[in-house]
């Protein structure tokens, strides 16, 4: 059986998909998946065992040029090997308008999304064949499970979802694997970030564990914060940019992760590595870190900086392997 998946973004939503590949797999032996992806996200569905085929897509810088002549190009090799495949089923796990009409209404198979009621936008369910009811009062990995179920026909497990990546990087793990830890401090949202003081309050405090604090960045700014963040501690070391590959494989041999709500955190959950997320705005019962040894802390006014590092330290002694 070969399946296509309409994935396509964020970071974070498409890393909450691969448990219902695994679920998948499991139930249905043999099948096989090809998946549409933003260019930016490519390696991450490489990583699981049942997929074939990952066709990048550029939606997001399409649209600044739509109608140029190498942004034609692209498109028409895009849709050039979308259509290479008759597939046994299609599922537009994004329910975004601009998926279902831009890839999946073009894909040949049959069509599966979620219903009016379910779909993050109504409208996109018109374009599939098979139309599913899923409760939105659950975790976003738990709604992919249950659209997967629907759509290939096997029970949903009950059973904690399993990323079934960790194992892609548990080979060639670097030498001090285990003897240090990263902090994900980089976010996109101003609301998001915990201030720079608290965060070298923590390392501070990290001191006398004689573990190495990692700092990744994937901007210059971010790695002016790290500087920032590293100065005066000679056991803090600013990391050089990153592939995400290389950044997956590093947060893999990590011996725990401190983060913001970002796209890392949740793929350091994916990894099966202990974390601590900070929240502020959002609520992590629908989309936060889902996984082992995955804690939240939630500031009550919903302000970061109302997180002390103490509260941080003191949660750090619960993480396990």
């Amino acid at each position: 059986m070969r399946v296509l998946i309409v994935k396509t973004s964020s970071m974070g939503d498409v890393l909450h998909t691969l448990p219902a590949l695994t679920d998948a797999m499991n139930a249905l032996p043999g099948i096989r998946f090809d998946w549409v992806v933003e260019e930016g996200f490519a390696q991450i569905p490489s990583w699981h065992e049942s997929v074939d085929r990952v066709l990048p897509v550029a939606i997001r810088r399409w649209r600044k040029s739509w109608f140029t002549a190498p942004t034609k190009a692209e498109r028409t090799a895009f849709y050039r090997r979308l259509c290479e495949v008759h597939y046994d089923a299609i599922i537009d796990a994004q329910g975004l308008v601009k998926s279902a009409a831009l890839v999946t209404r073009l894909a040949h198979g049959v069509k599966h999304g979620m219903d009016w009621k379910s779909a993050r936008e109504p409208l996109a369910s018109l374009f599939y064949n098979r139309r599913h009811f899923i409760a939105k009062q659950q975790h976003a990995v738990e709604r992919t499970r249950e659209l997967f179920a629907k759509s290939l026909g096997y029970s949903q497990p009950q059973t904690q979802g399993d990323y079934a990546i960790a194992r892609h990087f548990s080979t060639n793990l670097k030498e001090e694997s285990g003897d240090y830890a990263v902090f994900l401090h980089a976010t996109t949202r101003d609301d998001k970030h915990w201030p720079e003081d608290h965060w070298r309050e923590l390392i501070g405090l990290l001191r006398d564990t004689h573990v190495r604090i990692k700092l990744p960045w994937g901007a210059p700014h971010e790695q002016a914060r790290a500087k920032r963040l590293a100065e005066g501690y000679d056991y803090a070391d600013v990391l050089p940019r990153m592939s995400l590959e290389e950044i997956a494989r590093m947060l893999a041999g990590a011996k725990f992760v401190v983060s913001v709500d970002t796209g890392l955190s949740h793929l350091t959950a994916a990894l099966d590595r202990p974390n601590i997320t900070l929240y502020g705005p959002t609520d992590p019962g629908l989309i936060g870190g889902y996984g082992k040894n995955q804690l939240a802390l939630t500031a009550p006014g919903q302000q970061t900086s109302e997180i002390t590092p103490e509260m941080v330290f003191a949660r750090l002694t619960n993480l396990s392997e």
